[in-house]
């Protein structure tokens, strides 16, 4: 068995995301394939057999399929005309303050999307909202007006939240309140101090938590470890230098703390899927 690992090619690197219509005829099901964006199918027209790990799914008219990152899947068309959205995002793009509450699971921490795939079969009113967000995101890529980045972004997250609230199964390990506010101060600490070294000790003493109960403490709270949270809000702010100053690759290494420049194009090209100063180069080429 062939499996492919599918390298998606962003429309704008600002969103890093792709999204197509398409028009198939009958064919043989296809080669196993993945990628690490998420990826949402929309039939408009047709029938559809779609397998992945967790199952095997037919879709026909009006269908929406969730395939989560990296996952495995395979397809074939089962009637002569067909007709269908594609819907490619990575999700780690994604994760600003407002959604790290649930970092862990729109990041399948825990288990694959798919499974989740039961909310657009039993709810019709989540499955016409999610619908009708992958078309305005196909008008707004198609058409590009001004701040089409903005509007793609906020339907990113009403699709998100749609399956946020409708997981009426609480498959989704929603995090406690509490706990999250409880972790606010030392959100706040590393925010203030990102251009510095952060210590996890100093870090456990905001909390107010012993050493080793904060490490598994923050882990479990926002399924990232703490170093892990660090390392990808220093790559978030060096990305803004690249962009916004006249500063050299050592330069924004350096005013991040990171000035091993290993590590730090190491880090960056894990975040990014390129060296800083291609990542330079291609955002501001794309915003002349």
């Amino acid at each position: 068995m062939e499996i492919t690992k599918e390298n998606i090619q962003y429309e704008n690197p600002f969103l890093c995301m792709k999204i197509f219509e398409a028009d198939r005829g009958i064919s043989t099901l296809g080669n196993w394939h993945y990628h690490k964006e998420m990826e949402i199918l929309f039939v408009v027209k047709g029938e559809f057999e779609i397998h992945t790990e967790e199952g095997f799914y037919h879709m026909t008219d009006g269908d929406i399929l969730v395939i989560g990152s990296s996952q495995l899947h395979r397809d074939r068309v089962l009637t002569e005309e067909s007709r269908y959205y594609v819907f490619q995002f990575d999700m780690q793009y994604y994760m600003e303050p407002s959604i790290l509450p649930y970092h862990r699971f729109f990041l399948e921490e825990d288990f694959p999307f798919s499974r989740l795939n039961y909310i657009f079969q039993e709810n019709a009113e989540a499955r016409e909202i999610v619908q009708a967000c992958v078309r305005e995101i196909h008008h707004e890529s198609q058409h590009k007006e001004s701040g089409y980045e903005i509007a793609v972004s906020l339907l990113i997250k009403k699709i998100l939240l749609t399956i946020l609230r409708n997981d009426t199964r609480k498959l989704l390990n929603h995090p406690d309140s509490a706990e999250v506010l409880r972790l606010k101060p030392v959100l706040t600490y590393i925010e203030e101090h990102i251009e510095d070294k952060i210590h996890v000790e100093e870090a456990s003493r905001i909390a107010n938590i012993s050493y080793y109960y904060f490490v598994k403490y923050f882990k479990k709270v926002l399924g990232m470890s703490f170093l892990e949270y660090v390392n990808f809000k220093k790559i978030k702010r060096a990305e803004r230098y690249l962009l916004t100053k006249d500063m050299s690759i050592a330069e924004v290494g350096e005013t991040i703390g990171m000035p091993n420049m290993a590590h730090f194009y190491k880090l960056f090209k894990k975040y990014n899927g390129c060296s800083p100063n291609e990542y330079r180069k291609k955002m501001l080429e794309w915003s002349r």
